[in-house]
């Protein structure tokens, strides 16, 4: 009585506190103009309108203000009496959707903040010092043209003898100048057949593979007498799985999401089929290596791997320091916890040329594909000879000579000589050329001692067990041994393999796609967390007899095959062949299709279980997808007089506030949530272009509240609501306002002078040209503190030299021109209660600037969005320049594959190309008082070529092919758009940065990229559904750590064909983040635990049956004393769990 008697003290209190402020508000109304300083074009009578549908919105928010209070009392009391904090339904269903208040200070421990904040201890060699060592100058080496002279005495290897291991290796790309499918028809299958039968003819014989992509398909068209065949070369060390991951991934463009599911589903494949467990990494053919698939290799239970592409004069640098094999490190770790051996391959090439040793004329000789007579020749014009009696000792000699320089390379008298190329070994006559040749060269070097070499065929596991027992080490650890190897971090971007030929083209080629590659992820990561929470609640419930799991798993299974197919270092480049592309996108167009199977499937039976089959008419309608080269429509939704049912799916971890928009065929709209109270809303106009809007459809706007991994629902009507507010519009045109006619139900309003049009929320406020709609300065209202931010458009040509740009790389005629439009643009303002905005139109761009009237993480960042068109273009490359007043000098920051951050210089010795580097997740720069970062939603290649300055590169289309295989320019673009988040923040502390080789995102910054990338996902219930009014579905009762994140919850296949089991994979990210922002108004709903969570009591119904922490892909079991409930991850880890629910 007591408790209930204080809540309606409680509530009275605030009710009257509400009514004063409106009577407050009213009275400072001022007689012409509303706070923007804007009139409307209606008089006096207009004026008047206004204030009634201002008293109208005010008593609609006190109105819903009241009732939020009294439902609460309402819950919080049953809650109190049930000694319960969350309300508890069938299959966690809650009746109570309103998030509570978020905190104005984010909880964040002290102790959280020591990760960033310690000092650093240098123990490894970072690349940014090795790039102020070169001076990338290009001598000519000699024989070996990017390096030096090799010599050597001949009574070098009298002690020690040389131990060479020779790979045989065939480069298999998933899709290039071919599509997947045409190379396995006319290719890889052949390889794979001849190989089982060739390995078989001599024990000594070894090969190594690397995609499981294709070794899957023709595992899928073999008998069971050739699989015991494999089985047997593979246990008897003949045959090697490398890697063991879908495909080689590009390493410059691809998420960490999606590297981590490549790499995933090929390990369980390869656990399922073969029991195999791959030990070494290969990733001959990725442009640029990053550490982070170097980390998931570790995590994924590898202990070595190889590098090839790597710059010239870095490869020449380590070839003259012997540092070519090393412990490669992340720059974050102050141990050695995330070390992982690695051997550069020293040459240009992994063909046979540029393997054996440093002299391509002469290596080319031992490769015995190009005897006389074939298909292919020596470019030196000396061709191989067939080994023979009469040849064979001055064969020897030759090739050891090249063996012995080679080696001088390296610190120990292991030595690999990979042999190989791309899709090698089709014939069976090639199989005999290489391997009976090498082998009478083996068997008289072995038998002739003087010689002091031992050579044979090996895999590449045979080669590292060597090197590491000729160094002391560990056979398969990591401990160092007596001959310490050095230890370096960084990264290798951006690769050039000879001149100023930078690789930096296809960070951006084919930006379609690469958009598109996001969307597929998050619907992907979606699909897997629902499908995983659908599985358990059966589990707990009951079968339903008819639910499609085994359907609905085969979907997901494409889908990440796919993904992974995508993440192919020729198919996210956008390096393929133009039908290549149109390939890797149909299927992509196709998975996104078969996402919204899974969730009308897994959504009806959440909502409806036990009764979900009587429920077969509820569908959901999803955006429409018209092809696999345009841009999604959205669905138009009609709304009447019965309510339209719109489900919102929430995908990430953490409970949100975020904007859903729908397109609806009247203005006239209620949003109700599920507790029947109306929210406000914002309807805009659609536009057929800059200045004519649609008569028949309109955009509908609203903020939805979301549980962590949860289902809201609310319910669209028909009718006239106050609290559904109608934008208005400003019309601009070389800096002066012009009227547009037939805008109806939409006000207009007008300036009163040419001052820049403003844009404001609680946060920010933005400073817009009038004559182009874009960008000039921001304020951060939390200090008033006003900064340059400046926002333009640059063009790049490209060179007049014979080597221009094309889909690998980027050769600029000159700096950047400023684009300026023939003629001047329309500038369009609109104005919301819920958002703001100002749309230019340009002849190739359309740019829009919106900001989020939202308390919390949208509110705090400027979304751009510009979609692209060059389709007219010759040879030119358009980027998006932002010069801020931000002293930052030759620095600036780029993510690896969204999972860290690598300090970037800025250097003047390199040509402009080389100053451009992936951004997959974010590219930011700063001072000691600010922080302006760009957040994308697409990986492009980004630079700062000035302080204070960032460039992204949008879109480029090129006439001509650049001479690295492909053969054709980059002439299919497409209408592309590309969104960013731009987020200013004010800097508390700077740490000694200039000498730091790490860096880290605030808190803030990763939650925006995370909003940015995984947005709220809404399907409205099709009008032929019968369904009831639906229950939200709540799985979790807080959200994770704000520092901790669901990288996914993926169903783990069990040994029957492509069904799941009950367990599924919990995969977790710990985020490193830096303290030195502000933690002010974020509206973020969570606080950090020391990397602690306790699932069991996170889940609101469902329970942990078993939890057993794993290798990243599953392969090896962890055995670990801790509490096994309780999940505890240090700063920057990823782990994996086998997590079973019921």
């Amino acid at each position: 009585m007591k408790l209930s008697r204080q809540f309606t003290v409680c509530g009275s209190a605030i009710f009257c506190v509400v009514v004063f402020s409106l009577y407050l508000m009213l009275d400072h109304i001022d007689q012409s103009k509303n706070p923007n300083g804007e009139r409307i074009q209606n008089g006096p009578l207009g004026i008047l309108q206004d204030k009634i549908d201002h008293l109208e919105r005010l008593l609609a928010e006190n109105n819903e203000i009241i009732a939020n209070i009294r439902d609460s009392v309402i819950n919080l009391r049953e809650t109190v009496k049930d000694g319960k904090m969350f309300p508890e339904g069938n299959m966690s269903q809650g009746d109570v959707e309103l998030l509570l208040p978020a905190p104005a200070l984010l909880p964040i421990h002290s102790e959280d903040c020591q990760f960033a904040a310690r000092t650093y201890s240098k123990a490894a060699d970072g690349m940014l010092d090795v790039y102020d060592l070169l001076s990338f100058d290009n001598p000519d080496g000699g024989v070996w043209k990017q390096g030096f002279d090799i010599s050597y005495q001949d009574n070098e290897w009298d002690n020690e003898q040389l131990q060479v291991f020779v790979v045989p290796h065939s480069h298999n790309d998933p899709g290039w100048l071919k599509t997947f499918d045409d190379y396995y028809r006319d290719q890889t299958q052949h390889i794979l057949n001849n190989m089982v039968v060739k390995l078989h003819e001599d024990s000594r014989r070894k090969m190594i593979w690397s995609e499981i992509s294709y070794f899957s398909k023709w595992w899928d068209s073999i008998d069971e007498q050739k699989r015991d065949a494999v089985r047997r070369l593979i246990e008897s060390g003949q045959l090697e799985v490398a890697t063991g991951g879908w495909v080689m991934p590009d390493e410059a463009n691809s998420h960490y999401f999606a590297l981590i599911d490549q790499l995933v589903e090929g390990h369980q494949w390869l656990e399922i089929n073969l029991g195999v467990k791959p030990k070494t990494g290969w990733a001959v053919d990725p442009f640029g290596h990053t550490p982070t698939h170097a980390y998931l290799l570790r995590q994924a239970g590898l202990s070595n791997m190889l590098i090839q592409r790597v710059h010239y004069s870095v490869k020449k640098h380590f070839s003259s320091q012997k540092t070519l094999e090393f412990f490669w490190r992340q720059n974050w770790d102050q141990d050695s916890s995330s070390d992982i051996l690695c051997h550069m391959m020293p040459f240009y090439s992994y063909d046979v040329p540029h393997t054996c040793g440093p002299d391509p004329k002469i290596c080319c000789q031992f490769d015995f594909k190009r005897l006389p007579g074939g298909r292919i020749s020596c470019p030196w014009r000396i061709p191989p000879q067939a080994i023979t009696d009469n040849n064979i000792q001055e064969r020897v000699q030759t090739l050891l000579d090249q063996y012995r320089k080679k080696s001088k390379l390296f610190r120990t008298n292991v030595l690999l000589a990979p042999l190989g190329d791309d899709f090698r070994y089709t014939e069976a006559v090639e199989w005999d050329q290489q391997f009976e040749n090498y082998q009478k060269l083996f068997d008289y070097m072995n038998s002739h001692p003087e010689l002091h070499v031992q050579a044979q065929f090996g895999t590449i596991s045979d080669y590292f067990e060597a090197l590491r027992k000729s160094t002391g080490m560990d056979p398969v650890g990591m401990n160092v041994g007596q001959l310490a190897l050095p230890v370096l971090s960084g990264d290798f971007f951006t690769y050039a393999d000879r001149d100023d030929h930078y690789w930096s083209g296809y960070f951006t080629s084919r930006p379609f796609y690469k958009r598109l590659d996001r969307v597929l992820e998050s619907h992907l990561r979606a699909a897997e967390v629902l499908y995983s929470l659908t599985l358990a609640n059966i589990q707990k419930y009951g079968q339903p007899s008819d639910y499609p799991a085994v359907d609905n798993y085969k979907l997901l299974t494409e889908a990440r095959r796919n993904l992974g197919l995508f993440q192919h270092h020729d198919a996210i480049t956008g390096t393929g062949k133009d039908w290549v592309v149109v390939d890797y996108g149909t299927r992509c167009i196709e998975d996104l299709c078969h996402f919204f199977t899974t969730f009308n499937i897994c959504i009806r039976l959440l909502h409806f279980a036990p009764k979900w089959q009587s429920h077969r008419s509820f569908k959901l309608l999803d955006d429409v997808q018209p092809s696999q080269d345009a841009l999604p429509r959205k669905t138009i939704l009609e709304v009447g007089e019965k309510p339209r049912l719109l489900v919102v799916y929430n995908p990430t971890e953490q409970a949100r506030t975020s904007m859903v928009t729908v397109y609806v065929t009247t203005p006239k709209v209620r949003v109700l949530n599920a507790l029947g109270h109306v929210v406000r809303a914002q309807v805009s106009a659609v536009w057929n272009d800059a200045s004519h809007a649609a008569t028949d459809v309109f955009q509908l706007s609203f903020v939805a509240q979301a549980a962590p991994l949860g289902l809201s629902v609310y319910q669209l009507m028909e009718g006239m609501e106050p609290r559904t507010e109608a934008a208005k519009y400003m019309f601009l045109q070389d800096g002066g306002q012009i009227s547009v006619s037939k805008l109806e139900h939409f006000p207009q309003f007008y300036q009163q002078d040419a001052a820049p049009v403003h844009i404001e929320n609680p946060h920010l406020k933005l400073s817009i040209s009038t004559a182009t709609g874009l960008l000039e300065k921001m304020r951060l209202k939390e200090d008033d503190s006003e900064f340059l931010v400046k926002v333009e458009f640059v063009w790049y040509g490209t060179t007049s030299n014979k080597d221009k740009s094309g889909a690998y790389l980027f050769l600029p005629d000159k700096e950047a021109t400023i684009y300026s439009p023939s003629q001047p643009p329309v500038v369009r303002v609109t104005k919301g209660p819920l958002f703001s905005e100002v749309t230019t139109t340009f002849t190739q761009i359309t740019h829009t600037l919106r900001l989020y009237n939202i308390h919390g993480v949208e509110g705090q960042s400027v979304e751009l969005c510009n979609t692209v068109d060059i389709r007219g273009e010759i040879n030119r490359e358009i980027a998006m320049r932002i010069t801020s007043d931000l002293n930052s000098k030759d620095r600036f920051f780029t993510d690896l594959n969204g999972y860290q951050v690598q300090p970037r210089k800025t250097m003047a010795k390199l040509p402009l190309q080389a100053n451009f580097y992936p951004m997959t997740s974010m590219v930011y720069l700063q001072d000691s008082s600010a922080r302006l970062s760009l957040l994308t939603a697409q990986s492009l290649g980004a630079a700062s070529l000035k302080s204070g300055q960032l460039e992204v590169i949008m879109d480029r289309r090129l006439n001509q092919d650049d001479n690295r295989g492909l053969g054709q320019g980059v002439l299919d673009n497409k209408i592309t758009a590309n969104s960013f988040r731009l987020l200013l923040e004010k800097r508390s502390s700077a740490q000694s940065e200039e000498t730091a080789p790490n860096s880290y995102p605030s808190i803030l910054s990763h939650m925006s990229y995370m909003y940015l990338n995984h947005p709220l996902i809404s399907m409205a219930v099709s009008q032929r559904s019968d369904a009831p009014s639906l229950i939200p579905y709540i799985p979790l009762s807080a959200s994770f750590p704000c520092d901790m994140h669901l990288v996914n919850l993926r169903a783990i296949q069990s040994k029957v064909c492509l069904s799941p089991s009950e367990q599924a994979a919990l995969i977790l990210h710990r985020k490193g983040f830096d303290c030195g922002f502000s933690n002010r108004n974020t509206g973020l709903l969570c606080s950090t635990t020391h990397g602690k969570i306790l699932l069991e009591k996170l889940l609101t119904d469902l329970k942990v049956k078993s939890i057993t922490p794993v290798s990243l892909s599953l392969m090896h079991t962890h055995n670990s004393d801790a509490d096994p409930q309780e999940i505890s991850l240090k700063p920057m880890e990823i782990r994996t769990y086998r997590l079973q629910l019921s």
